[in-house]
């Protein structure tokens, strides 16, 4: 599935998404990842369940400063566990959950309107 809008050149945009992975401006990931402007990361997770504090490190350093992240949560929504909301509000981050489809076409729409954005995405 594409869902690739407008991109400024340089940054990654999440291509297409499914069959236990995504593709990310040109590249592909088999697994879980953490997807910023100009970095993706591998994201050890499988279920929303085994979230905890220390799988957002990566969110809470960015440079740039993030101050949205979606997090996919597979193959439907999630309620985020009230511990990782209270940790991310500490850091003035907001973070919200969708399945990882709307994720990843939410991150790029974000993405092309210059918003400090990330996407952590459970792969489907």
């Amino acid at each position: 599935m594409d869902v690739t809008p407008l991109i400024p050149q340089g940054r990654k945009v999440i291509e297409a998404y499914g069959g236990n992975g995504f593709q990310v401006s040109g590249d592909s990931y088999p697994h879980s990842i953490q997807v910023f402007a100009d970095d993706v990361l591998p994201w050890d997770i499988v279920t929303i369940h085994d979230l905890t504090e220390d799988h957002f490190k990566a969110v809470i350093t960015a440079e740039p400063k993030i101050e949205l992240i979606l997090l996919g949560c597979g193959e439907k929504m999630s309620p985020i566990p009230s511990a990782i909301r209270q940790f991310l509000k500490l850091h003035a981050i907001t973070i919200d959950a969708m399945d990882t489809g709307a994720a990843c076409r939410t991150y790029n729409v974000l993405l092309s309107e210059g918003r400090r954005v990330a996407a952590a995405l459970i792969a489907l």
